[in-house]
């Protein structure tokens, strides 16, 4: 809304006294013409900003200029509510309403405690793009109109019309009763009821999503960590998931268990090697756990996945083989 933008306009102003068109069309996600019609609708409701120009102009308020637009809009304080991760609230679809909230906070502080509280935040850094690898996590990346529209009507508690694009399958409408959103690992989920049974469906394949005025037939209230908890066991239990026997070095287990879907027995042997039992999702799964761990682990059954991961090792030495001279 135009309204939230101008606040945030002016607050932006406050805490950073001078800022150029374009910095502030960045920080708002517009365009430097939309700014530069801000700022005459500021002057023109009486909010005493100026330009300056030069190589380090830009717009200001004059000093001593005080406002009390700090109240906080509903999706401002639902971002604060799980800004506890703010990769939650861009899973969300919140990450702009964050930004604002915190602006509207920071503004809301005695001007001699914004000095302090803006150089410890500088100070703190939570879930970088990368790790100390360089491996980019990967965010996936959700429209906002679908993931605003499913979010509504989480929390109006109405049904919910959405285009799944389920994997291996033709995208198609279905009408779910929406119960709560999770986000694990920068990867959001939709859990639901569809016909009295239980779904949970991954923001990234709502292709399209649009509440509907029906109630959603859901409880009153909600346990999310105890309904994800049970999804994940029944998750980790279905489909195509193999059980494999490894043997391998101790030091390497955290980068073996943390790719399994599930330990189901763990022993250390005599020679000071580690035997677990491990579940994957599916053989594909299984195969590249084992082979990202090289000589470190040895998969003992079954015997299919030691014959593709001996084909697989065969093919590799075949490929980087000593050319024999005259090819």
């Amino acid at each position: 809304m135009r309204a939230d933008r101008l606040v945030s306009l002016v607050l932006l102003l406050r805490q950073h006294g001078r800022l150029s068109a374009t910095a502030l069309a960045r920080e708002l996600e517009v365009s430097t013409r939309t700014v530069l019609r801000d700022i005459e609708a500021l002057s023109a409701a009486g909010v005493p900003v100026y330009s300056e120009r030069g190589r380090h102009g830009g717009f200001a308020l004059l000093p001593g200029f005080q406002t009390e637009l700090t109240g906080l809009n509903h999706d401002e304080a639902l971002a604060l509510l799980v800004a506890g991760s703010r990769r939650g609230a861009q899973a969300f679809g919140l990450g702009s309403a964050l930004a604002s909230a915190m602006r509207k906070v920071v503004d809301a502080l005695p001007e001699s405690d914004r000095a302090t509280a803006a150089g410890a935040a500088r100070r703190l850094l939570i879930d970088p793009e990368t790790d100390l690898l360089s491996r980019r996590l990967v965010t996936e990346e959700v429209p906002d109109t679908v993931v605003a529209e499913v979010r509504r009507a989480v929390l109006a508690g109405h049904k919910l019309r959405i285009r799944y694009a389920a994997v291996h399958q033709t995208p198609e409408w279905r009408t779910v009763d929406p119960i709560g959103l999770v986000t694990v690992r920068d990867q959001g989920y939709l859990l639901a009821t569809r016909s009295g049974a239980d779904r949970t469906y991954r923001l990234s394949r709502i292709l399209a999503a649009e509440k509907l005025p029906e109630p959603a037939q859901r409880p009153d209230r909600v346990d999310l960590d105890r309904a994800w908890q049970e999804r994940s066991t029944r998750f980790r239990t279905g489909g195509d998931q193999v059980t494999v026997l490894v043997r391998m070095d101790p030091a390497r287990r955290e980068d073996l268990v943390g790719t399994a879907l599930a330990v189901l027995a763990e022993e250390a042997d005599a020679g000071g090697r580690l035997q677990l039992e491990v579940t994957f999702q599916d053989a594909r799964h299984a195969e590249w756990a084992l082979w990202r761990l090289g000589t470190d682990a040895e998969a003992l059954a079954p015997q299919w996945l030691r014959t593709s991961l001996r084909d697989r090792a065969t093919a590799i030495a075949t490929h980087y083989a000593p050319k024999v001279s005259g090819e």
